[in-house]
């Protein structure tokens, strides 16, 4: 028997080094990566495919259809993204799990005054409370980021806060100290806005009262009629749910190619919790997938490493986590990290971000800078005009700059406002943001641009393969960077709204405003 058992034993191990053997020779048989031969295998058609079976999988989740962290939607997008990708037998691939805390809420928000009634149309925020409050509404002179901003007379109103100077969590639980029975934020420019988040479950400024946002448009207009005199009455509506979850990056490495010198691309599969999340960011994920199922016709001469991190909506959490946990020598061995987040927003531009830093002043680290040349490159030879993208922190390429990771990618706008000059470039309607289904509901199939979908997609191949053919005159390697056990990532000390606005009160996404 022990000879027989020693013999299957010899046998199996002779037929799985035959089998890797025979993938070598197969691997080492293809072309050599080729940029405008893997963006030629990048098509429309496929594109479509996978965007339809993303709709598909948001409407698994309970409630409305969302694909948010730890929802059957998002579960389904990732275990497809692994199924895929495991059959090519290309990559090595793994999950890499992290609990967070999640919340999703929604508002209605409506005025009364006199016989009038009217609904405005309202957003909320994570982390906010579920309440039902009818109160009177008064306006704030200030920001309300001061426990001074609050006079007594706020005690059991809604308070119409504007937008802007600190967090929203800030003004709501600092509302909530002053007894005021609710909040509505209004934006600082015309369009509604997304809400967003609170920062936490709470915060040590006071407790957190029912909230929602409002237009600028809407927010300004109410003001003046209070400042005028008018007594209105508030409505608001609120429901706020927050659970612990667990959820899953999924990393694919090329089991081929030089693994010191790592070409790292990403996209978040996560959406929001209000809608189905296609373009945002369904359209920077399936771009990824498809080309790394298109990039397994070719050798390569560097790795690649694929990431879909979850949660980015709650604070690039995955993202963050993954950086935090890696080792020294793990960072060292990435070259740069490509980052795609909506890329077919349906009034869209083509936006790369600033790696130099010439437009916004906010370099990343040596290396950025060629890689925005590379996509100034890439549209003008397919004739398209760019423009700069500051680097706001506010999608996955944060915590890689924090630890001194080259980055850099392209965006097709979500909040900004198309100009005139935005509509002789790249066509659409002026006046009209990037992304009217940013953050909501109707981010859906029919909310993607596909021509340009199609262009970014491409744009994803041709930096992914130029990348790992060559790295001749990049930066690196580079010195090595350690992280202080002491002194935790900038990005998590700080929640997503914090590194959205803090110190910052208006949007970044057009060079020539």
């Amino acid at each position: 028997m022990k000879a027989n058992y020693l013999s299957f034993v010899t046998l199996s191990l002779l037929g799985l080094a035959s089998a890797q053997g025979l993938a070598v020779e197969s691997y080492n048989r293809k072309p050599l990566i080729d940029s405008r031969a893997l963006q030629r295998l990048v098509t429309r058609r496929a594109l479509v495919r996978h965007a339809r079976k993303l709709q598909s999988f948001a409407e698994l989740s309970p409630r409305q259809p969302n694909r948010a962290f730890g929802s059957p939607g998002h579960n389904a997008t990732i275990e497809y993204i692994k199924e895929l990708l495991d059959k090519t037998g290309y990559y090595d691939t793994r999950y890499e799990s992290l609990p967070y805390t999640y919340s999703e809420s929604s508002s209605n928000f409506r005025i009364e005054s006199g016989e009038s009634v009217e609904a405005l149309p309202t957003k909320s925020f994570f982390y906010a409370p579920s309440g039902n409050v009818s109160a009177p509404l008064v306006a704030l002179e200030e920001f309300g980021c001061l426990p001074e901003h609050f006079p007594e007379s706020v005690a059991g109103k809604i308070v119409l806060i504007e937008r802007g100077e600190c967090i929203y969590g800030i003004k709501v639980a600092l509302a909530g100290a002053a007894n005021a029975a609710g909040v509505i934020v209004y934006n600082d420019v015309d369009a509604e806005f997304a809400g967003g988040s609170l920062g936490g479950v709470s915060r040590p400024e006071g407790p957190y009262v029912p909230v929602g946002s409002i237009s600028g448009l809407n927010g300004r207009r109410l003001k003046a009629r209070l400042d005028y005199g008018e007594e209105i009455l508030g409505h608001l509506d609120a429901f706020g749910l927050v659970e612990e979850r667990w959820s899953s990056n999924l990393i694919a490495e090329s089991k081929y190619g030089d693994k010191n010198n790592v070409v790292f691309s990403g996209s978040h599969a996560d959406s929001v919790p209000a809608g189905p999340g296609i373009n945002d960011d369904g359209s920077g994920t399936i771009a990824n997938l498809e080309v790394a199922l298109q990039l397994t016709n070719f050798r390569l001469n560097n790795a690649v490493r694929f990431a879909w991190w979850t949660a980015e909506e709650f604070g690039l959490v995955g993202s963050t986590y993954h950086i935090r946990n890696a080792s020294p020598s793990y960072l060292s061995k990435i070259a740069l990290y490509l980052n795609f987040d909506m890329i077919a927003s349906p009034n869209s531009g083509f936006f790369i971000y600033d790696g130099d830093g010439d437009t916004f002043q906010r370099p990343g680290p040596e290396g950025s800078a060629q890689i925005e040349r590379l996509y100034e490159d890439y549209y003008r030879e397919r004739k398209l005009k760019s423009a700069p993208s500051n680097f706001t922190g506010r999608s996955d390429y944060g915590p890689f700059l924090e630890v001194g990771i080259p980055a850099g990618g392209v965006f097709t706008g979500h909040e900004g406002v198309k100009t005139k000059e935005g509509v002789e470039w790249w066509g659409g309607q002026e006046g009209v943001v990037y992304d009217q289904c940013y953050h909501a509901v109707c981010d859906t199939f029919d909310n993607l641009r596909l021509e340009t979908f199609e262009v970014n997609a491409q744009a994803v191949a041709h930096g992914i393969a130029t990348y790992s053919r060559s790295l001749r005159g990049f930066p690196f390697p580079r010195p090595e960077f350690r992280i202080a056990q002491d002194q935790p990532l900038h990005v998590e000390t700080l929640s997503y709204e914090e590194r959205r606005h803090y110190g910052c009160n208006h949007h970044h996404e057009v060079s020539w405003e």
